[in-house]
């Protein structure tokens, strides 16, 4: 045989070699691009809505368990998204009643879990004015309604479908009588949805702008301790809920637009020349409008709030760059800025004025549902560091409920990977009831199952005037409070 011809095909083989390890490897050689979206390149196609959301009163709900996106061995990032804008579509598409179906087809509780029942002929009931951790308070800024001379108070409900509400009942009663152990590894089942919304009086708002939001009666408990009846705009949502292999839950947010501005990352200010529903026209720098003086029960800067980071994607402080995280960006960034923009330009009703401000879960690609649960209580789950599991927006947030909670840090300086704040950071594995020792479990992340698990655990005897309820109920704040606060020394160190 000639040399030539044998040259020939050992290039052919060492080519065809090449070509086999590079597709047996190319998770590895392009970081999973394209594929699970958890790349530090990304080169999916754009994150876009469908076509089959729309017309809004027609809005179907996402698929969750068997045969959807997440029934698989690998995902990618765009689905998270798909799901939380077609979660929230559902939830908000209009029904004959002229409700939304949230607001009629689940159960209003309390943070304790508790049924609200319906005041002056309303089902929305609104009594809860603390926001999470240090018990703060939000407050509208008076300048935004000319002639207005003290701002509103935000409120907030919680809303839970009857598949959560069925699992932590059942799971309390085996908790609390012994039959499942305080530690577990029991988790919600697919469907399992908590949501938590944020209303305002319309007082708050110019009447020019009052069309621009959802807008419905509620019973507002004033400080008399009787129910009014009041006109309340909705400003934001969290769609919290549990798709076939995340227990975790997915954790989503949304705003209304033009609230309060972002942060500039690149000039180390915050600035607005037009008055905001939270922002007092002007230019600030530093944290002071998002920090809350738990001694005077305000903020340390009144009425500049901000949002510290679009999207709740982080970024670094003059280069404007994004932040290395365990999240790849700005595929991240675009993905939900091109699904933004996608519904944005098929919604008519109303709720073209609200946007997505992010998500968060947990990488769980290839795990069994054992080793799920396993990751929960085992792992940090609130790291965003390199290499950790948390995907989607590192620090995510929403300004009306973790308006004073966007970071523990003082100073915009010290704020890095490792100190990032989002939802995992307070929802969190153990349970904040001590008394029985550690308990960790998927089912604590819950913090409506926690207070409800404390509410209704065996009573022990007490003097007949004490009303163990309401006693039980003062607890639970006082035990979260710990916890948060234990949580706010650890990420401080």
């Amino acid at each position: 045989m000639k040399r030539k011809p044998i040259i020939i095909i050992l290039l052919v083989v060492f080519v065809a070699a090449a070509v086999t390890l590079f597709f047996l490897n190319k998770e590895k050689i392009l970081g999973k691009a394209g594929v699970t979206g958890y790349a530090k390149t990304e080169t999916a196609e754009p994150c876009e809505c469908e076509a089959s959301w729309f017309p809004h009163e027609q809005t179907p709900p996402p698929a969750e368990g068997d045969g959807s996106p997440f029934d698989a061995s690998s995902t990618t990032n765009c689905i998270f998204h798909q799901w939380s804008w077609q979660k929230f579509l559902w939830l908000t598409k209009p029904l004959p009643s002229g409700n939304p179906l949230f607001l009629d087809s689940l159960d209003v509780v309390s943070p304790e879990m508790a049924p609200v029942a319906p005041q002056l002929g309303l089902k929305l009931v609104l009594s809860s004015i603390n926001q999470a951790g240090p018990e703060a308070v939000l407050v509208s800024n008076p300048k935004n309604v000319p002639g207005k001379t003290a701002g509103d108070t935000v409120f907030y409900s919680i809303h839970v479908s009857k598949i959560l509400l069925d699992k932590a009942t059942l799971a309390a009663s085996e908790i609390n009588s012994g039959k499942v152990p305080y530690s577990n590894l029991e988790t919600f089942p697919v469907g399992s949805l908590e949501l938590k919304v944020s209303w305002i009086s319309t007082d708050a708002i110019p009447k020019e702008k009052i069309a621009d939001y959802f807008v419905t009666k509620a019973a507002f408990k004033n400080k008399q301790g009787q129910y009014v009846a009041k006109s309340v705009a909705l400003l934001g949502m969290h769609v919290v809920g549990v798709v076939k292999n995340h227990p975790e839950f997915i954790w989503a947010t949304f705003e209304h637009k033009e609230m309060a501005p972002v942060y500039d990352w690149k000039n180390n200010s915050v600035t607005s020349t037009a008055e905001m529903l939270f922002y007092e026209s002007g230019t600030t720098s530093g944290l002071q409008g998002i920090k809350w003086n738990k001694t005077s029960k305000k903020p340390l800067t009144p009425n500049k709030a901000f949002i510290l980071y679009e999207y709740g994607i982080p970024k670094v402080l003059s280069t404007n760059e994004y932040m290395t995280t365990s999240q790849s960006e700005p595929a991240n960034f675009d993905n939900i800025d091109t699904i933004n923009k996608c519904v944005a330009s098929k919604l008519t009703d109303v709720f073209k004025n609200y946007f997505y401000n992010g998500s968060i879960w947990l990488n769980t690609d290839g795990l069994t549902p054992a080793q799920q649960a396993q990751t929960i209580v085992k792992s940090q789950i609130s790291s965003v560091l390199p290499d950790s599991l948390a995907r989607g927006s590192s620090n995510l947030a929403n300004i009306t409920m973790e308006t004073y909670t966007q970071t523990f840090k003082n100073d915009v300086h010290d704020i890095n990977a490792g100190n990032l704040v989002n939802c995992f950071t307070c929802h969190q594995s153990q349970n904040f009831d001590t008394s029985r020792g550690t308990g960790k479990s998927p089912l604590y992340l819950s913090h409506v199952f926690e207070s409800y698990l404390y509410t209704t655990k065996p009573q022990p005897t007490v003097a007949k005037n004490v009303n163990l309820k309401a006693k039980r109920i003062e607890e639970t704040k006082a035990l979260k409070l710990k916890q948060f606060e234990e949580v706010f020394v650890r990420k401080n160190k």
